[in-house]
């Protein structure tokens, strides 16, 4: 507790430090400003040059004082052989400002591409003004010319809600998006890695999910956008190796949750935290049967990285295979808060898969990879950050809402 008290402490005194940094730098400038033109009105030209260096030197000094006192997150040197130039579509967004800070922390250049359609800024700028990390505002649906060595391609809206906003828009994203991207590591001879989705599975009738199951999707239900979409991105990944040799891996990202997820994206972990945090009831749609099993944000990126520096070219599930009912991971998150909420169920969602667990023998085998953060521990973490957003957002003005489900048309539930 007292380290933690220590920490929001310093945080408060650098945030204030800077504040009062561009103060003096704002000052100085005003001040210089009045003595040259001071000087140009009292002694003509002849001083001009002196009081023009010195006004030069002083800002010099701000500039450097300036950069010396910004403070980032601890950053591995690499040599020049060793660190890579690695491009993260999607990098202001949940899973990506995790894997951009791994990756900056690696001692790797980075650039962040994003369009801020679920991505935030404050997610990454931390590492605004650090020499090894860029960040653009671009639209992966536009070509985008630029030099690197690995592209993570993790653009596209991944919640229900936000994919079914704009159906037209995600399927461009998972397929215009991911031919620019693919273009761009043919002409520059980089691997790309694509963040795909146990989605394309879709409702199994097989249990656990291996990379070898062909999936069982719905190809015109409303979450056909982004099931469909990332099904094709695969198929675009493999055309492009086979017929123009470009290095390419496929990540089948299963329920992942953590820090930084958006508060009102409609995702399980967030609807239920919210929900308790703020003393309503916990939204369960069906009998709660179904099943998900829900990985720690830091153990999907170490797998993506390692997926991505491997050699195996197929699909890879990334998940936890620790499997729970909705009723279940409701109720445990209502003991995590110490909420008093009452379960609401309601209607079950149209397309909502049943069953979903990964079979990650294969990660194991041949990355390494397992999860390591216990369920309870990540939970307790994203509830701190749930607790902070609610508190922040609460001094602003804005409490966020859990977005509903698109629900099953003709079938209601009677409790």
């Amino acid at each position: 507790m007292v380290s933690k008290a220590l920490l929001r402490l310093v945080s408060a005194v650098n945030r204030r430090r800077m504040k009062l940094l561009l103060g003096i730098a704002l000052l100085a400038y005003v001040a210089c400003d009045f003595l040259l033109n001071r000087s140009i009105q009292e002694n003509g030209e002849l001083k001009i040059e002196s009081k023009i260096e010195e006004v030069g030197s002083l800002s010099c000094i701000l500039l450097l004082f300036f950069s010396f006192t910004q403070k980032y997150p601890p950053v591995k040197f690499l040599s020049e052989k060793d660190r890579k130039r690695i491009l993260i579509t999607g990098g202001a967004g949940f899973v990506g400002s995790h894997l951009t800070d791994k990756l900056m922390m690696d001692g790797h250049e980075v650039t962040v591409v994003d369009n801020f359609f679920t991505g935030r800024k404050r997610n990454v700028e931390h590492w605004i003004g650090h020499e090894n990390f860029e960040l653009i505002n671009h639209d992966v649906v536009e070509p985008l010319y630029i030099e690197v060595d690995q592209i993570y391609h993790l653009a596209s809206p991944a919640s229900p809600p936000n994919y079914m906003y704009n159906p037209i828009k995600t399927l461009k994203t998972n397929t215009i998006g991911t031919l620019n991207m693919l273009g761009l590591a043919k002409r520059v001879g980089a691997r790309l890695l694509l963040a795909s989705t146990s989605e394309v599975y879709g409702d199994p009738e097989v249990h656990p999910q291996s990379e070898d199951y062909w999936g069982h999707v719905n190809p015109i239900g409303p979450r056909a956008c982004y099931d469909e979409g990332k099904r094709v991105a695969e198929t675009m990944c493999y055309a492009y190796m086979k017929q123009e040799g470009v290095e390419v891996r496929v990540a089948r990202i299963f329920n992942t949750f953590g820090p930084r997820m958006h508060m009102n994206d409609g995702r399980v972990v967030s609807n239920f935290i919210l929900q308790a945090l703020q003393g309503e009831p916990l939204t369960v749609y069906g009998s709660g049967s179904q099943t998900r099993a829900f990985q720690y944000v830091s153990d999907l990126v170490n797998g993506l990285v390692a997926l991505m520096n491997s050699n195996v070219s197929s699909p890879v599930n990334l998940g936890n295979p620790e499997e729970h009912t909705i009723l279940e991971f409701a109720q445990l998150i209502k003991s995590l808060v110490g909420s008093g909420s009452e379960i609401q169920f309601l209607s079950e969602a149209q397309d909502d898969p049943q069953k979903r667990k990964p079979d990650i023998r294969k990660a194991k085998m041949m990355l390494a990879w397992e999860p390591v953060v216990p369920l309870e521990e990540g939970l307790n973490k994203a509830i701190h950050y749930f607790r902070k957003e609610l508190e922040y957002q609460a001094n602003n003005q804005y409490i966020p809402k859990p977005k509903p489900a698109r629900i099953k048309k003709g079938r209601t539930r009677h409790n």
